[in-house]
């Protein structure tokens, strides 16, 4: 009796095992398909022996016809942004959701979002090129974490306090947020106001080769998240249970904090404020592979980026004029919120 109890539980382990193998494997290969995908539909679309004949002589150096070049020069690193974009929110998303125990926490909790939209903003209202915006708007999301930080610190009798730590986030978003309404209001109507406007809303209809540089930001952050992903299922189940495992709570908690920032800021900077995308594509894909973050975190990059990528296409695609991408990811997240929000007993997804 004893040996079939044994057999059985080898069995439903093993059986688990493969589906989570199999589960994995799939989630690896979604983002390469959806890549092909989008490189080969459109408004001009390429075939596939066009796309192979692209990258050939984009790696020998042979001559390119005119269809080719668009591909490499306009369709490539545009795709290749949405796919990063998308992997750094969810990425954020996933481990402030952990970190804050919160199931609705989004990557904009402790103003980030807010902060680089005011430097976008102001930089568009002063004039600035392109690159200036992004720099700008990169800094204001790391000067708008840092304020709520000092706030923190100030506030605190515990400097580690999560519950002044968003009060905070609240207060130092409000205020950039009221600072970008003021930019808006005065900002000149023709031609200010509707690049505002348009750069909020979220696009990456403007990216070029030369956009693809925050890769080497994203890297190391993405890399550093992922390597203390176990600390963050620690940090989850509170402090004192941290404490108690022998974790230094106050250095971790700053470290992804930090690295979480730093991709939002990047984020936003190259592509406008998107909403949904952090608090959506963690939950689907908890659905998917479970609330363990050794593995959450993994599936979040690869779902989101693949996400990211399918809502581009479709705001090329949809309509004559390209569609901002946050009304898009508004329209699929809201239902699929809902969704998680009817499906689950408690009320939110845990």
């Amino acid at each position: 009796m004893l040996c079939k109890r044994i057999t059985r539980k080898v069995d439903v382990d093993l059986d688990n095992e493969i589906k989570g193998s199999l589960r994995a494997g799939w989630l690896a290969l979604l983002p390469i398909v959806v890549f092909i995908l989008s490189l080969s539909i459109g408004r001009y679309p390429v075939s596939i022996d066009s796309l192979a004949g692209a990258v050939c002589a984009q790696v020998t150096g042979a001559e390119m016809s005119a269809a080719q070049l668009a591909l490499v020069r306009v369709r490539l690193p545009r795709s290749i942004l949405a796919m990063i974009v998308g992997a750094a929110l969810s990425l954020s998303g996933a481990v402030y959701q952990g970190l804050f125990k919160n199931p609705v926490v989004s990557p904009d909790l402790l103003g980030a979002s807010s902060g680089a939209s005011f430097g976008a903003a102001l930089s568009i209202l002063l004039g600035a090129g392109s690159a200036a915006i992004q720099l700008f708007s990169f800094l204001s999301g790391i000067l708008a974490v840092a304020l709520v930080a000092g706030m923190n610190r100030i506030v605190s009798r515990r400097a580690n306090s999560i519950i002044n730590l968003i009060l905070c986030g609240m207060l130092v978003s409000s205020l950039f947020n009221a600072a970008v309404s003021f930019i808006k209001f005065v900002a000149d109507t023709d031609t200010k106001l509707p690049a505002i406007t348009f750069w909020l809303m979220g696009s990456l209809s403007s990216t070029i080769l030369k956009d693809l540089h925050v890769f080497w930001l994203f890297l190391p952050a993405s890399i550093i998240l992922l390597l203390v992903r176990w600390k963050v299922n620690i940090l989850s189940l509170g402090d004192d249970e941290a404490r108690m495992l022998g974790v230094r709570v106050h250095f971790y908690r700053w470290l992804i904090i930090g690295c979480a920032t730093l991709l939002t800021s990047l984020s936003v900077s190259v592509s406008g404020n998107i909403g949904w995308i952090g608090l959506v594509v963690p939950h689907f894909a908890r659905m998917l592979v479970g609330a363990n973050y050794s593995k959450l975190l993994p599936a979040s990059m690869l779902v989101g980026g693949a996400f990211m990528l399918a809502v581009d296409t479709v705001a090329r695609m949809l309509y004559t004029v390209e569609i901002p991408l946050s009304i898009i990811t508004a329209v699929i997240g809201a239902p699929f919120f809902f969704f998680l929000l009817a499906r689950s007993k408690k009320g939110f997804v845990s």
